[in-house]
């Protein structure tokens, strides 16, 4: 007789492309027990590159190339799927997909999860009454909700109103077998003309739109450069990441004849190595769940300089692993980045604790094995 195949878990996402979110799903289904769970990916939008990081071979990832807005011939073809795949577990990701747990309803789905990774641009404090209203009537139906961080945690349970045994609050884990800390001289990024030699390299790494806003981070290394010839003199400038601030960014360097002193490629591949060859690394976001970009920074042995927002609070322990700043605040995240650029022990100080608590408290095999927890309810 042949062995019944594992319980199939169908991730449904918007797009399968670089962020926190799908790095943790890709995490996800890489350290799960093959024999455990199989997988399949529903993206509404498409996928790309991204979808090459996952190492097992039977993974089904089916792009939808919804159409913006409401788009109800997706919810068909959703629950089509569903009814065809038969899954055990149907796990959505934010907004922008939890209303496709009626289609896991309507479809037979025992088992349906939905995790809750940051806010969106649309509503980036998570203050609308309407999506918290959508988010309450749908827990209904959904078995699971999973927060990234107290903060959102707390939303649940304070401005949604889910109930708290409805609730599992699993932060995020980093592959530290991908992300370590440099050793010995700067690796070059390929790619990257600037000559860093002697140099002290700043950068953030996320899609260029409003909610991460690099526009802060931007004009704060405007006026650090503006205040301080030594930190104009020594530092560079990586923006690592596509979208509609790419060509806003680049346009206010240029303003300010610093074009000369930043490198923006573009959406990357090489984040781990980009990482390793970073001193300080910057998250200047509006709002944020538990930041995988902060994670990776930290294990990378990199100061982490963020936004008192959401989770960052939870990850970067303020005069310890880094510094927090208020939100859209320029003049604070310069201060910030002259700080550091210019006290090599404080620097080294925090980078080095940075690492310490990654080891201690973010694996990515507790991560995995708290979503098992989950997963193993069905």
């Amino acid at each position: 007789m042949s062995k019944p195949l594992p319980p199939l878990i169908v991730h449904i996402i918007y797009r399968l492309g670089i962020g926190g979110l799908e790095n943790g799903l890709v995490n996800i289904i890489n350290n799960l027990p093959e024999d455990s769970y199989r997988h399949a990916i529903i993206c509404l939008a498409d996928s790309t590159e991204f979808s090459q990081r996952i190492k097992r071979q039977d993974v089904v990832v089916h792009q939808l190339h919804k159409r913006p807005g409401q788009d109800w011939a997706s919810f068909y073809t959703v629950y089509r799927l569903l009814k065809q795949w038969r899954p055990a577990i149907v796990h959505t990701r934010n907004l922008a997909a939890i209303e496709y747990q009626i289609c896991a309803l309507l479809a037979g789905v025992p088992y349906r999860v939905h995790g809750e990774h940051g806010w969106d641009v649309f509503d980036p404090d998570g203050s609308n009454v309407k999506y918290q209203w959508l988010r309450r009537g749908l827990g209904l139906i959904i078995h699971r909700f999973i927060p990234l961080s107290q903060h959102l945690q707390d939303y649940l349970l304070n401005r949604v109103g889910i109930s708290s045994d409805k609730i599992t609050r699993i932060c995020n884990g980093v592959d530290t077998k991908t992300f370590y800390p440099r050793a010995g001289s700067r690796q070059i990024p390929d790619g990257c003309s600037l000559n860093l030699h002697e140099k002290l390299v700043i950068g953030t790494v996320g899609r260029m739109h409003g909610v991460k806003d690099q526009l802060t981070l931007v004009r704060a290394f405007i006026d650090a450069c503006q205040k301080s010839p030594e930190f104009a003199q020594i530092t560079r400038l990586f923006l690592i990441g596509d979208g509609p601030l790419r060509a806003e960014a680049f346009e206010l360097l240029s303003v300010a004849g610093l074009a000369d002193k930043v490198w923006l490629p573009g959406e990357r591949n090489d984040i781990a190595k980009i990482l390793r060859s970073l001193d300080i690394f910057v998250l200047p976001s509006k709002a944020e769940g538990i930041s995988n970009t902060i994670l990776e920074a930290m294990a990378s042995g990199l100061p982490v300089i963020a936004t008192r927002v959401g989770g960052n609070p939870e990850l970067v322990l303020d005069g310890k692993t880094g510094c927090l700043v208020e939100k859209e605040d320029v003049a604070g995240l310069s201060f910030a980045m002259r700080d550091l650029a210019l006290d090599d022990s404080k620097r080294q100080q925090l980078g080095a604790a940075s690492l310490r608590r990654i080891q201690a408290e973010f694996s990515i095999d507790s991560m995995v094995d708290r979503y098992r927890q989950v997963y193993d309810k069905q």
